[in-house]
């Protein structure tokens, strides 16, 4: 019998602009019927997001960290590999939920080699948990509501970064290159590592290298 376990998932990995934020979540069975609508946040719009962050995080131990780009910044240039620092990031919510919460299974989405690498992060500070890397995890309701968190916190913190700089900061990475060049117009291309992930390829259009 399904005892409950902890789903872990993460937004802004793919967006040039704003943190990357890290959920983790202890689903028990007796929690299911109170986490109805929950699915994967690529589903829900921001207000729904929201609303149902809201409402996990009020029944459900959980974890978020956000790490905002200049900080994002410095721990690439330290991993120099992008799931290092996510398998990192992972390691650290499962654990602060394990703190919470006992468990014995961890559900992620599958990230490339992602999987191992937690695995190693979570043995190494003594954690022994049957870690399980799927694809398409979203379909887990622990998972889901992972992702729901993780999604809330990315979208009120890009929202907060944009209101800080007086410039909206748009999602993604396909429409981003006018609001960077406007960004470093109005406040030099230093401050850019403030706002954006530089080392997508995006960083360079938005300089002119």
């Amino acid at each position: 019998m399904d005892q409950g376990h902890i789903g872990v998932d993460e937004s802004g990995k793919g967006d040039f602009f704003g943190p990357l934020v890290i959920a983790a979540c202890f689903v028990g069975p007796e929690r299911l019927a109170e986490l109805e609508g929950v699915k994967d946040s690529k589903k829900l719009t921001d207000a729904m997001s929201h609303r149902l962050a809201t409402k996990i995080m009020a029944i459900c131990p959980h974890s978020i960290i956000a790490i905002g780009p200049a900080k994002y910044n410095e721990l690439y240039e330290k991993f120099k590999n992008l799931n290092t620092l996510l398998a990192w990031g992972h390691a650290r919510s499962i654990e602060n939920v394990l703190e919470l919460h006992p468990a014995n299974l961890v559900i992620s989405d599958q990230f490339a080699a992602g999987g191992t690498a937690v695995k190693r992060a979570l043995m190494e500070k003594g954690q022994k948990i049957e870690f399980r890397s799927m694809v398409r995890a979203e379909a887990d309701i622990a998972v889901a509501a992972a992702s729901i968190l993780a999604r809330s916190e990315f979208v009120r913190r890009l929202e907060r970064l944009g209101q800080e700089y007086e410039i909206e900061l748009p999602k993604g990475a396909t429409n981003v290159i006018p609001t960077g060049k406007r960004f470093v117009a109005k406040y030099g291309a230093d401050a850019l590592k403030n706002v954006a992930k530089m080392h997508f390829k995006t960083s360079g259009q938005v300089l002119g290298r």
